[in-house]
């Protein structure tokens, strides 16, 4: 059976527990907010396919793109609405109009990430923008492979661990399926954005000075999150929560609180690696060994390689990594350009990020109520954020020049 000895081995795709044929694998969280397998051993048969399904157990082959590409939507609002080129939504059309479906992650009414599907254009609209947080999976492989099995097309997105969670768990490749990952910084801590939303509302009660949970006085709940806004522009992104206020007087008003990436103290603990998913330390899938057909993220190179291509809206960088997948890109409607690996290239495609050395006493210190989020942030990042970010373009124009650390 499934044992985790160390949280690094393992990726939370929760492909073991929807393989188990007996169903006696839960995926409960720690601690810290990540789920992971708790097995049933009264009720285990030793059949050992959840081991054979495990991204973390059955690494895939290092991996270079076939083609490469910097693209972006044609449809300005739709690129808007995305993180970067709005790519995803274009393949994602494509599958719908062909009668197929959409696997995509999108919050719940708790605003947390969980794994979904739609059938339609309109419900693409959830699985818009990033979700800076681990997914709930679920039974989301389980109802895939019905889908496929019945002939329908199926696009499943996901991160890259995910996507080689799910291609382990069908054990053999199907025809009608495209699976889309992207490049991936690591997981924050569920727990984490719980929390972080608490005392967003919680301010909110005070700054307009309502009593947060009581029927009979006003009362504010949140009605939006976009981790990835443009309201400042594409490359100076901004968290943006929104929040409805409802007054006593069954009046209610909208109110948004925007933060860019530089000031946010969720985006800042996030990208300082301070409470990321363990195994995020040791990514099992860097390198494209997910399996992926198509990975998507940002080409924040095109300002230097592609000026005239770059309107400060967002551009995606596109790796083509399958003939399946050039067989769908080929038919894209989209502005794009050929580029190479090596242009487009980020760290993150290749190398797990650095485990923050003050992670251990973040959660710790997260078990007094009485602390925030931007308290710990500030105290555990000790490195100036804008140096960090310079170290970080400093070490990538060192990769991007040394071509003995590419493939």
């Amino acid at each position: 059976m499934i044992k985790i000895l160390n949280k690094q081995d393992c990726c939370g795709c929760f492909s073991c527990s929807q393989k188990c044929p007996k169903k006696c694998i839960s995926m409960l969280e720690d601690k810290e907010g990540f789920c992971y397998p708790h097995v049933n051993e009264d009720v285990c048969i030793d059949c050992h396919l959840c081991e054979k399904v495990c991204p973390v157990l059955h690494i895939g082959n290092l991996r270079k793109p076939l083609r490469t590409y910097a693209a972006k939507n044609t449809d300005k609002e739709v690129r808007m609405a995305s993180s970067s080129g709005g790519i995803f939504t274009l393949l994602a059309e494509m599958v719908i109009a062909e009668g197929g479906v959409v696997f995509g992650a999108r919050f719940n009414e708790s605003w947390e990430v969980v794994h979904d599907y739609t059938e339609t254009k309109e419900g693409l609209v959830d699985f818009r923008g990033s979700k800076y947080m681990q997914s709930v999976v679920g039974s989301c492989f389980i109802k895939a492979e019905f889908f496929l099995k019945m002939g329908r097309k199926v696009l499943f997105s996901g991160t890259p661990c995910q996507i080689a969670g799910l291609k382990l768990y069908l054990c053999k490749e199907y025809d009608n399926l495209l699976t889309v990952d992207f490049i991936c910084h690591g997981v924050p801590s569920p727990k984490v954005w719980r929390r972080y939303l608490k005392e967003q509302v919680v301010q909110v009660c005070k700054d307009k000075d309502i009593v947060s949970g009581d029927s009979h006085k006003d009362q504010v709940f949140i009605k939006g999150v976009s981790f990835r806004s443009k309201y400042l522009g594409w490359r100076n992104y901004s968290l943006t929560l929104t929040f409805s206020i409802c007054y006593k007087k069954m009046s209610e008003k909208m109110v948004s609180i925007s933060e860019p990436l530089m000031k946010n103290p969720f985006l800042r603990g996030f990208l300082c690696n301070l409470y990321l998913r363990p195994s995020c330390y040791y990514c099992p899938t860097k390198c494209l060994k997910s399996g992926s057909d198509v990975t998507v993220g940002d080409y924040w190179a095109i300002k230097r390689k592609y000026i005239d291509f770059d309107d400060r809206k967002g551009i995606s960088s596109v790796f083509v990594n399958t003939v399946k997948g050039s067989k769908w890109t080929n038919r894209l409607q989209w502005d794009s350009i050929e580029t190479t690996y090596q242009e487009a290239y980020q760290r993150s495609i290749q190398y797990s990020v650095k485990e923050n050395d003050k992670r251990k006493i973040f959660f710790e210190y997260l078990e007094d109520e009485n602390i925030t989020i931007a308290y710990c942030v500030k105290k555990f990042t000790d490195t100036p954020f804008v140096a960090m970010f310079k170290n970080r373009i400093k070490r990538m124009v060192k990769i991007l020049f040394a071509q003995k650390y590419l493939f």
